[in-house]
Formats: C-alpha cells, sequence, structure tokens
C-alpha cells in the first residue's frame, strides 16, 4: 500500500510494519506542531530574505565574475510532500553543462543508493567549491520555505530519478515537507553515510519531530555552517 493511501485512510495516526526491512514506523500528524511550524518558516524566512538581500547580490555578481555562462540561481525540480514536485533553487555551483555531463560520470556514483555523489565531482567551479564547504548555495531554498514548498527542518529534498528507484520505506520520508537540514544534513562527512542509514535517519525526524527538535537540528546546523561537512 502506498504512503499516499495511507495518509488519506488514517490522517491522525498509523502504523505500517515494511518486511522488506522488517520496520515498523508510526507516523503522527501533530496539527498544532505543523501549524506552528508554518508560522516560524513563514516569518523567519521572510526575515532571512530581507536581511540577506545585499549578501545574495555579491554572491550572484561573484558567481557570474567566475563564469557568466550560466544562471546565477540553479532550479532544479525536486519532490515534496506527498509526492508533490516543485522547482527547487540553489546558487549555482556547476558548470552550464552539467546535467549532460551527468551520464558520462555515472559509473563514477559513490553512492550506495539512488542518488548520485562522487568526492570531486569535475562539474563543480571554483566559487561552486567554496559555497558547498559553506553550504550557502542552499541559502536560496529560503524562497521555496517561504513558497511552503520547503520548511527549515525535514528531509532533503529528492529527484524525480531517486523517487522512481525508493522502496516502500524510502518512500516514507515523503509523509512531511522536505527541509533544509535535517539529522543527515547535520551529521559530519554526511556524504559518507550509507543511503540506508540516511534513510532511516529521515525515518527517525519523522516519528521524533518536535518544536525542540527542530530547534536542535537548527542549532548544530550553524555549527557546521561555515565548516566543510561532508566532501
Amino acid at each position: 500500500m502506498s504512503y499516499k493511501t495511507k495518509v488519506q485512510e488514517r490522517s491522525i495516526t498509523y502504523s505500517v510494519k515494511l518486511s522488506e526491512d522488517s520496520i515498523v514506523f508510526t507516523y503522527h500528524s501533530k496539527p498544532f506542531y505543523s501549524f506552528f511550524k508554518r508560522v516560524f518558516d513563514l516569518s523567519v524566512s521572510l526575515i532571512c530574505l530581507i536581511l540577506l538581500l545585499l549578501p545574495f547580490m555579491i554572491i550572484a555578481l561573484i558567481i557570474l565574475i567566475d563564469d557568466g555562462s550560466a544562471s546565477l540561481i540553479f532550479v532544479q525540480k525536486r519532490v515534496g510532500k506527498n509526492g508533490k514536485n516543485f522547482k527547487m533553487y540553489k546558487f549555482r555551483t556547476m558548470c552550464a553543462n552539467a546535467e549532460d555531463k551527468l551520464v558520462e560520470l555515472q559509473q563514477l556514483n559513490e553512492s550506495d543508493g539512488p542518488v548520485f555523489k562522487i568526492k570531486d565531482d569535475p562539474r563543480i567551479t571554483k566559487i561552486g567549491r567554496l559555497l558547498r564547504a559553506s553550504n550557502v548555495d542552499e541559502l536560496p531554498q529560503l524562497f521555496n520555505i517561504f513558497l511552503g514548498q520547503m520548511s527549515f527542518v525535514g528531509p532533503r529534498p529528492a529527484l524525480p530519478r531517486e523517487v522512481d528507484e525508493y522502496r516502500e520505506s524510502d518512500k516514507l520520508r515523503l509523509l512531511v515537507k522536505p527541509g533544509l537540514t535535517c539529522y543527515w544534513q547535520a551529521t559530519k562527512n554526511r556524504n559518507a553515510v550509507p543511503f540506508d542509514e540516511w534513510m532511516a535517519l529521515d525515518r527517525k525526524y519523522i516519528m521524533e519531530r518536535s518544536v525542540w527538535v527542530d530547534i536542535k537540528l537548527i542549532f548544530k546546523t550553524f555549527l557546521f555552517l561555515f565548516k566543510k561537512s561532508g566532501y
């Protein structure tokens, strides 16, 4: 039974046992928490967008000087809550034809799941490496948070091609809005985390999510913000 059908049947609480991984998963809709989380996301994202307007312009100018052959903002289709697609925004960190080069680089994939990750991706520009190391490239997703497509805290949004390869247990991460940060995002050397462990961390967040958990994850993420975490 798909996650969509389950949510429609019991919107408050349900448990599902997945034989493929011997996983027992319990979901609570938490309407009051969801309401306050949306108020927080809306107000804080608006404040951040106003305060970061000048830094955004400076970063865009640096990207333009480094490589003016492509757009300053990278727009990509991602999968959100309940499998709904949306356009996610990032500062461009790769060369103009990065998506075209993906096919020839696929054989170098170092991930053990449906995601694509390699340590020294040749598509990343010099400025792009600095932006990724500090996670600054993710800041345009404040627009996605303001629009209600994402939240500050939640599983990282996946690509449609990745979701197409998800097992039933992996699809459980689509029960909530994707986020700017999560347990996986706030983990040191996160790209070395096995795919199954990453999915387990997302399920853990969905079951445990609360105001206090979100605050802790946001605080922990700030500790990594200007440090190189992952590759």
